[in-house]
């Protein structure tokens, strides 16, 4: 009997040398997928490039949100800010490490997985066939094991260190801020984890495919603005303050990182000469601040003109 709808297989039951013997046509167990003659075959090839630039990602979303949402409540003259940033960064790195040594391998820092091949693998639970229109065969699996729930791993692992170290480290550092204030940063972690968790849940698949072109819109989007917000308007402005520098560099590593992901560096000797247009936005910025004047639209504005 053939095998019905794009991801019910047949599962191997018995093999005794050039023997195989397979089950009936159904759902392949966790870290299979079928083959393209529906058979549940075990996913054994090393994630591409692209499939860990997605991973890493994913990964830093929660580590930007928590740096933003840290510096958003500590205050400007507040000295716990740093310590918070390298608290998350720590949380964030540990949750990661953590979660590739529980996954399959268990205890190395690898991970086995099956090729993401189209958009409908990310969304196998919808394409469960119904040969008589009223009865459904559920084939429902992860055929892009391990990169839909890895996620979900990594974000658990992030809360639990968040909820383990924070708040002693806010305790005993965050003198400066107000006793309503010093816990701001992580009750706001407690809000965007569980988005982050229903965005991967729902959109996995259009993140995957989307994400390198998110990264440059708003990496761009957010140096514009910050510059704009600065009043940095030239070279001066700029390496005044080290915070400044800080900032640019960290959006040029965004930059870099949405190319080479746009790229996937299959040329490399086609596509290495792309990241030359890293600081283009910086400098294109720099160069028509003085027709724009930022400083002059936010002192109108603040005036209600």
């Amino acid at each position: 009997m053939a095998c019905l709808g794009l991801y019910c297989g047949k599962t191997l039951l018995f093999k005794n040398g050039s023997t195989e013997i397979y089950g009936e046509c159904g759902v392949c167990p966790r870290g299979q997928r079928t083959n393209a003659q529906k058979y549940c075959q075990p996913c054994t090839e090393s994630p591409e490039l692209y499939d860990w630039l997605y991973l890493g990602f994913m990964a830093m979303l929660p580590l930007v949100l928590h740096w933003f949402f840290i510096e958003w409540y500590s205050g400007k003259k507040s000295s716990s800010a740093l310590f918070q940033h390298v608290t998350a960064l720590f949380e964030c790195t540990v949750a990661a490490l953590t979660t590739l040594l529980v996954s399959d391998p268990v205890g190395v820092l690898y991970i086995r997985s099956c090729r993401v091949l189209m958009l409908s693998d990310w969304y196998t639970m919808l394409y469960n066939p119904s040969p008589d229109y009223i009865t459904t065969v559920h084939c429902t699996h992860e055929a892009v094991y391990p990169l839909y729930t890895i996620v979900f791993i990594y974000y658990a692992f992030c809360l639990v260190l968040m909820m383990l170290l924070r708040p002693l480290l806010v305790k005993k550092i965050a003198c400066g801020l107000g006793k309503s204030d010093r816990f701001k940063s992580i009750y706001a972690a407690l809000y965007f984890f569980p988005i982050l968790t229903v965005l991967q849940a729902v959109g996995g698949g259009l993140l995957y495919y989307a994400f390198p072109y998110i990264i440059l819109v708003l990496s761009l989007v957010t140096l514009a603005v910050y510059m704009s917000a600065s009043e940095i308007e030239n070279c001066y402005d700029l390496l005044v303050r080290k915070k400044r520098l800080i900032v640019l560099f960290s959006h040029w590593l965004l930059h870099a990182y949405g190319i080479i992901s746009i790229s996937r560096v299959d040329k490399l000797e086609q596509d290495l000469p792309l990241l030359a247009l890293v600081p283009t936005p910086a400098l294109f910025y720099l160069f028509t601040a003085k027709f724009t004047e930022p400083s002059r639209i936010l002192s109108e504005g603040a005036n209600g003109h």
